[in-house]
């Protein structure tokens, strides 16, 4: 195991988003001496309230885009690491306009690589599974970090490119970068567009929740909170220029986690609609994170997932004044595309 990395003055990029906000708020909670610079755009993604009541003197948030290189001169000087969070990361939206996509989530990673390498600040990536496309239904197999790269998606495909730029300054430049490439998430602070709180939020609305194709389709959830933990292990322990697998064996297929939802909110479990299925729509994803597990000692602690998503439910029937303002706006997005 290398040597231990003590950071204390980190930028997180997209820290008002759903997964950064859950991590500012890990590290303001387990980490106390560590201070955190929230950059985020502020898209409809990115949410000041999701970072709201940490203390002033831990936590401030600078408005910004990753993209602009002047912004980064005057922030990055004097902070010791940057843990980049900040994407352009719904699936339906990258099919319809896939420029967002190109300009956040590559460009955007060039300009952090960019001042990381002239300040000398460490970089930890936060990438997701969906660069190494799917594995079929009936294939034991899942994702290592051996696993080649086979994007379907724009979404995706700028993912693998920004990796493969962190790959790239930290050999070609020395750069101290690591990688991870996390599972689907789930936790409070999730935005609507998103499968889980969709279908939260639409039983709590009285509607129907809606399910893409057969139902079949397999994700590997992790509760956010598991995937900070994940992220700070990779950050202080991992070591230079590797690239980490985080997830929490939680393979479930969409119908079964709908049932789920549906049978914790007193609904029958087929009280959903299906709707047409969405393109390149990936069949199975899966992680094996033993290599996280056995070089750093990690392990998630939500292993109940049933339990989470109660615990979930029951977040987002307490902040409703948080989610509804994006409700309407989503759900219009959602029926534009017949979805």
């Amino acid at each position: 195991m290398s040597e231990t990395f003590e950071p204390r003055n980190i930028i997180v990029t997209g820290g008002c988003g759903f997964i950064g906000s859950n991590f500012v708020h890990h590290v303001v909670r387990e980490h106390p001496g560590v201070h955190v610079t929230v950059l985020d755009k502020l898209t409809y993604a990115g949410n000041p309230e999701n970072i709201a009541g940490l203390p002033e003197d831990r936590v401030e948030l600078v408005v910004g885009d990753v993209c602009d290189a002047e912004l980064l001169d005057r922030i990055v000087p004097g902070h010791d690491a940057i843990v980049h969070y900040a994407a352009e990361s719904h699936n339906d939206n990258s099919i319809a306009d896939p420029e967002p996509f190109v300009q956040t989530n590559v460009v955007g990673t060039y300009r952090l690589l960019e001042a990381c390498r002239k300040y000398d600040v460490r970089y930890h990536h936060v990438s997701t599974d969906e660069v190494y496309g799917d594995l079929a239904l009936d294939d034991p197999a899942r994702f290592t970090e051996e696993t080649p790269y086979r994007p379907s998606s724009p979404y995706s495909s700028t993912k693998a490119s920004s990796d493969m730029l962190v790959r790239a300054w930290a050999r070609t430049y020395g750069l101290r970068a690591t990688i991870s490439n996390c599972s689907n998430n789930y936790g409070p602070y999730q935005h609507v567009e998103k499968f889980i709180p969709r279908q939260i939020t639409n039983v709590i609305d009285g509607v129907r929740p809606k399910l893409y194709g057969d139902g079949r389709n397999v994700r590997d959830w992790i509760h956010t909170e598991d995937h900070s933990s994940a992220v700070w292990a990779v950050l202080t322990r991992g070591r230079i220029g590797e690239t980490y697998l985080i997830g929490a064996d939680g393979e479930r297929d969409n119908i079964t986690v709908l049932r789920a939802i549906l049978r914790l909110m007193g609904r029958p479990e087929d009280d959903f609609d299906w709707v047409r299925d969405r393109p390149g729509h990936d069949r199975r994803y899966a992680i094996d994170s033993s290599k996280l597990r056995r070089e750093l000692g990690w392990a998630p602690r939500h292993t109940d997932f049933e339990g989470g998503l109660e615990a979930t439910i029951a977040w987002y029937h307490e902040h409703e004044p948080w989610w509804r303002p994006a409700k309407e706006a989503t759900e219009a997005k959602y029926a534009a595309q017949g979805q």
